[in-house]
């Protein structure tokens, strides 16, 4: 038996991409991404990859390099609009004329995709909690600062009671919540990265 590549992995377990309508300077749709996060065994985010179809270009093309920019530039971040599938669709046929590419097409315009996983990134130390058989430690990173409507849908659906001030840029940790499921045990903290950052 063979382990599947973390390309197979990745397609295998997400069913679809995710889009977004790309604006010019004047405000107009100019193109279209497709991104989709590659994820390890443990469904830890391992990679992005990306295409990108503009109207200028009329082809689609490896964008993995802007999705990678695109975490770090607030101002191109401000150019992008996501949407759904059949909203791309749409937007698609009103800029070419043609049907959008289905996913499999869409995802044979990515770059080159690493041959196997890279291990799972570990913030933790390799001693297991007291009466824990393993301790694992994630990082989500959200883009951009939280706003008072995002954190509160975080509280409501994490069941998460806040217990920091979101107005004071220097408080780092919002909230936290704690669950035991089948016997595992599960945190969450909500924390700022620094000062104005996610």
């Amino acid at each position: 038996m063979t382990t599947p590549s973390l390309a197979q992995h990745a397609i295998d377990s997400s069913p679809s991409l995710h889009y977004y309508v790309v604006h010019d300077d004047a405000g107009e749709p100019d193109g279209l991404l497709a991104e989709e996060f590659l994820l390890a065994k443990d469904y830890s985010s391992a990679g992005l990859v990306s295409a990108y179809w503009s109207r200028r270009d009329g082809c689609w093309r490896d964008a993995a390099a802007t999705s990678r920019r695109l975490r770090l530039d607030a101002a191109l971040r401000a150019h992008l609009v996501p949407v759904g599938r059949a909203a791309a669709a749409s937007l698609y046929w009103n800029l070419c004329g043609a049907e959008l590419p289905n996913e499999a097409a869409l995802r044979a315009c990515f770059g080159e995709l690493p041959a196997q996983p890279p291990p799972p990134l570990r913030l933790s130390g390799p001693e297991a909690t007291l009466q824990c058989r393993e301790t694992r430690g994630y990082r989500i990173l959200f883009v951009n600062e939280l706003t008072q409507d995002g954190l509160d849908a975080l509280s409501g659906a994490w069941q998460m009671p806040v217990t920091g001030d979101l107005a004071d840029p220097e408080v780092r940790v919002l909230g936290a919540v704690r669950r035991q499921v089948s016997g595992d045990a599960f945190r969450w903290d909500l924390r700022r990265v620094a000062a104005g950052a996610a």
